[in-house]
Parts: C-alpha cells; sequence; structure tokens
C-alpha cells in the first residue's frame, strides 16, 4: 500500500510541472477579423486587406523614399483602441526595425510624406502581453492614424 501511495506521489508531483501554465494566450488575426472590419465600416474607412490581416487605408501614397527595415522613420501619428481611446499621438523618429510588427509591416507600403491610417491585429501589435505602460490591454486590436514625415 505505501509503495502504490508512494508511485501516485511521484507521478502527481511529476505531472504537475508539465500543465499548461496560466498566462499570455495570443488570438489569431482571424478571430479579430469580424472587429477589425467592423470599426472600419462604423468610421467610414475604405479599407484593404493586407495577406497578414492588417487593414489599410492608403490616404497619400507620398512621393519621397519608401521606408524600409533599415530606415529611420519620424512620423507624426495618433494610436487609439478601438473603444477610442488614444494611448499615444505625438512626432517620433525610430529605426523602422524597432517598432511593432505592424508598422514595420504598414509604414512600407507608403513613401516619404504620405498617410495612411492601419488597423493591426493584436498579434502584430503587442499581442497577449499588452503594453501596460501605454495602458494597452492584452491581445488589443489598434488603431493608428499615420503621416510619414521623413525617411532616412
Amino acid at each position: 500500500m505505501k509503495k502504490l501511495l508512494l508511485t501516485v506521489w511521484i507521478t502527481a508531483l511529476f505531472f504537475s510541472g508539465c500543465t499548461k501554465k496560466e498566462g499570455c494566450m495570443p488570438v489569431s488575426p482571424q478571430s479579430e477579423e469580424l472587429q477589425i472590419t467592423s470599426y472600419a465600416s462604423t468610421n467610414g474607412m475604405d479599407v484593404v486587406k493586407h495577406g497578414t490581416g492588417m487593414y489599410y487605408q492608403i490616404l497619400d501614397g507620398g512621393m519621397g523614399v519608401t521606408p524600409t527595415a533599415n530606415s529611420t522613420v519620424t512620423a507624426t501619428y495618433t494610436g487609439k483602441l478601438l473603444n477610442g481611446t488614444v494611448f499615444d499621438s505625438r512626432t517620433a523618429s525610430f529605426p523602422l526595425s524597432g517598432v511593432i510588427e505592424g508598422w514595420q509591416i504598414g509604414i512600407p507600403l507608403i513613401k516619404k510624406g504620405g498617410k495612411i491610417k492601419l488597423i493591426i491585429p493584436s498579434s502584430y501589435a503587442y499581442g497577449c502581453n499588452g503594453s501596460p505602460g501605454a495602458n494597452i490591454p492584452p491581445n488589443a486590436v489598434l488603431f493608428f492614424d499615420i503621416n510619414l514625415v521623413d525617411v532616412k
């Protein structure tokens, strides 16, 4: 009997370390598509679906240089949650390779001087972790209105 109890206890101890951990549960762009298209429709946006599942509207394609992953870009932008909450609005310069993947995909769709609106699925933004310092919750779809001021 003692041997059986010891075996059960060791087995339970072994498998307790293999259980699924609580925490980050990413979602797919497909699962957020209805939310994204509804937002675009409600806000009168004539959007195009990118192959990644992002949606965008080019307001002005620009006439300057097209940014690449190696570019440093300067952009004036406003970032919002789909409920309308603005989490960031400013002009900033940064290496394109150092920003969220949605920007890395969306910004090269325009040239210097261009304007674009992006609706970015959570997996191309801050994912299941969110960005607490910026008040972006986990699995948040993000909207950006971007003016590409400069490309270097």
